[in-house]
């Protein structure tokens, strides 16, 4: 049974391709379905993100093509798709998966909320049932190392992303975000973003300032706020320890004069602002007036290169905790392989053991001596036991089989420096049984 993993993402297919290829809801379970009816896979789960479509499976060795199967269920080009695909095996596939869950394969390096979705799609495949115990301790394997890469690395402890980047400024100059106001204007993406983090970090009081009420409106429900036109602006600005802006305006949205009066109003209790708009949406006069501590998109993009800089190393040190895991992992697989043969031979031993005190139990129900009964027993099952493996030993002895004698020595013996070149001195398999 091999481990196979197969995909496509943000460094090889454009996003409409990967648009194209995305698995949700009822399409995602119809495929789980489909996926783990081919022959010869037996446990299946698909990851499917915004940047990723990932199948994880087990089967059997080379009976699944796994591009062709989803060119065929998404109605593909097949060369197309296979251009744009990935394909791991075994270890390699495990590492793979590894480092998706531990951010190392993502868009932004170490951003953690791709092992929440590898979370998701390992509980649908469970959940499910076209997921069985092998290819779940994979994923329990994964979630353990992804989480020592979160904990030991400190790989998502630098802001990367220009909008927690700018949260993080503020955290520096106010220590208790809950005590603060943020005024907000834009409601697009990145402050979108921002008002996201901000609610993380507890704000007191987000009012979003949008040229549009309405889209201001539902911004602001999604962060308990509120919202104002950018009219309001002035009187919002008295109140505001925190002002972040990205509008798409060519012109400032706020002058000098306006933060003047604002500073006045405010008896100079400071203000921390950041204007992320590409052109500036806070004239940059405003940064020479006292109690206000304005940057702009390119203060932040210093900071986040060095914290990718820093998220670098960490990843460094996040793939040798991955080479180490995948070590002791595959040792431990190995040891799992064993499982079977010492079961079997353990209910043989029971067998032999069952028969030997069944036959003891007989011979005291007849009034026969319980010395001589016990020791009876005890060369029997002593024969029983050994017998076998004396038989084994003498033919790989025969055989000049010195390599074999050696192991068969540390497996009876439990030890592997002893010379073990010659067959037994005893040979119990030939004794008498009663």
């Amino acid at each position: 049974m091999e481990l196979l993993t197969a995909g496509l993402n943000h460094t090889t297919a454009d996003v409409a391709l990967r648009e194209r290829v995305s698995l949700t809801g009822a399409a995602l379970d119809a495929a789980l379905r489909e996926l783990r009816g081919q022959p010869g896979v037996r446990e299946v789960a698909l990851l499917s993100t915004c940047n990723r479509t990932e199948i994880y499976c087990l089967a059997e060795k080379d009976t699944v093509d796994l591009p062709g199967w989803l060119a065929r269920h998404q109605r593909l080009s097949d060369g197309v798709l296979r251009k744009a695909m990935y394909q791991y095996r075994n270890q390699e596939a495990l590492r793979h998966m590894m480092r998706v869950a531990g951010g190392l394969d993502s868009l932004v390096l170490g951003e953690p909320q791709i092992l929440g979705q590898m979370r998701d799609a390992y509980s649908y495949a469970n959940d499910s049932g076209v997921m069985g115990g092998n290819l779940a301790r994979h994923f329990q394997q994964v979630f353990a190392v992804a989480k020592r890469i979160r904990t030991e690395t400190g790989i998502g402890t630098h802001p990367v992303s220009v909008a927690y980047a700018a949260v993080s400024f503020a955290r520096h100059i106010f220590a208790d975000l809950s005590k603060s106001r943020a005024l907000l204007i834009g409601a697009g993406e990145m402050i979108t973003l921002v008002a996201r983090h901000l609610k993380e970090q507890q704000v007191a009081d987000i009012a979003i300032a949008n040229r549009t009420l309405a889209r201001g409106q539902v911004l602001a429900e999604q962060v308990n706020g509120r919202a104002i036109t950018l009219e309001e602006l002035p009187g919002a600005l008295e109140h505001a320890d925190i002002v972040i802006s990205c509008t798409a305006s060519p012109v400032p949205v706020l002058g000098k004069g306006v933060v003047e009066r604002a500073i006045k109003k405010r008896r100079h209790s400071p203000i921390f602002m950041v204007d992320i708009a590409i052109p500036r949406d806070i004239e940059p006069e405003v940064g020479k007036l006292n109690d206000v501590y304005l940057y702009t998109v390119d203060d932040l993009h210093e900071a986040i290169e060095s914290n990718v800089r820093q998220r670098q190393e960490a990843a460094r040190e996040a793939d040798k905790l991955i080479n180490e895991s995948l070590l002791r992992y595959e040792r431990e697989s190995r040891e799992l392989d064993a499982v079977d043969t010492v079961r079997a031979y353990r209910e043989k031993m029971q067998m032999q053991a069952g028969a030997e005190l069944q036959r003891a139990l007989r011979q005291l129900e007849s009034g026969q001596d319980p010395t001589e009964v016990l020791q009876r027993f005890q060369q029997s099952l002593i024969n029983k036991i050994l017998h076998a493996p004396s038989v084994q030993l003498r033919r790989l002895a025969a055989d000049r089989r010195e390599d074999a004698l050696r192991v068969a020595r540390e497996i009876l013996l439990a030890d592997p420096g002893s010379d073990s070149s010659s067959a037994p001195q005893d040979n119990p398999a030939r004794q008498p049984e009663e």
